[in-house]
């Protein structure tokens, strides 16, 4: 399509140079002018369509951990931003978590398991709630808002906080358990892997946690306009991703203390596994988009659910 083309010709520069910086000697991103051309830019035509000037058009992306979620949204924001000329902001939803001190409270109040961050509970909902309705709302005020420093599991001082100063056409908003569903309770007592046999016997901290995403994560999850989902084929190829992620992670750091042990990556991915095994099953019914990945790493094909 000569649209498409256009577009490519007009963003493709900004978008390689996006990809390089995520590349390592040892590991280069493979095929990435189809992505963009055949993927990303075909969605960025389908988002612009639908953006009003009015409010803010929230998108949702969603994905198991090492799919890809930072680098695709941040080529999102490149498409929409350069072709489309609208005002494009990102966000994580890693970036709400509850501080270090607040988790800390929480693991002694409710389940020890709450201290590390991740799962639905941990993060500021709160937070979250006020700044979708604080962009939604006409008399638009600046918003500052957290952003979270995995290195030292606590959120960067407010200096370095994002500073929204004008209400977005778009915000896009990523995470691993964005319009994530709750389980039906009768699945909960089954445990799914070594952490949850170990630790959380008497099911609180699965309980807890599916509570959430059936009060105020639903809340917040419904104001959302469009899903999209990077499906991986299973849990396995997330780990191989996540861990691919944590080398690559060593060989760009000079704090090579902060970057975690295979062992750790493992046993921190068993918090997301039963949230996101849940999602493989689900979100495919109700997501708008979703983008199948092969073992590979790469979108393979799209369906367009929502029209």
């Amino acid at each position: 399509m000569h649209q498409f083309s256009l577009c490519f010709g007009r963003v493709k520069k900004d978008c390689f140079k996006l990809i390089k910086s995520q590349e390592t000697k040892t590991d280069k991103f493979k095929n990435k002018e189809k992505m963009i051309k055949s993927f990303l830019i075909p969605l960025c035509f389908w988002i612009s369509a639908k953006a009003e000037k009015k409010r803010p058009y929230f998108v949702g992306l969603a994905g198991g951990q090492g799919t890809g979620k930072t680098t695709i949204s941040s080529l999102i924001r490149i498409i929409l931003t350069k072709y489309f000329r609208l005002n494009v902001f990102r966000i994580s939803i890693d970036d709400f978590y509850k501080t270090r001190k607040e988790r800390i409270n929480l693991s002694k109040r409710v389940h020890p398991m709450l201290l590390t961050r991740g799962v639905p509970g941990t993060h500021d909902i709160n937070m979250m709630l006020n700044f979708f309705r604080g962009s939604k709302s006409k008399k638009f005020k600046r918003l500052k808002l957290p952003t979270f420093n995995k290195a030292i599991d606590d959120r960067f001082n407010k200096k370095k906080w994002y500073d929204l100063k004008k209400r977005p056409d778009v915000i896009i908003f990523e995470g691993w358990c964005v319009g994530a569903k709750p389980e039906k309770n009768n699945t909960l007592k089954k445990t799914i892997n070594p952490m949850e046999k170990a630790k959380d016997q008497k099911q609180i901290w699965r309980k807890y946690v599916n509570h959430q995403l059936k009060s105020k994560y639903k809340d917040l999850y419904s104001q959302l306009n469009c899903l999209i989902y990077l499906k991986a084929k299973n849990f396995s190829l997330l780990q191989k991703w996540r861990l691919k992620q944590e080398r690559k992670l060593w060989v760009k750091s000079k704090v090579k203390s902060k970057i975690m042990s295979k062992e750790n990556v493992l046993n921190f991915m068993q918090t997301y596994q039963r949230i996101t095994q849940n999602m493989f099953r689900n979100m495919p019914k109700y997501a708008s988009i979703i983008f199948n990945l092969n073992s590979y790493h790469q979108i393979n094909s799209a369906i367009y659910k929502k029209k």
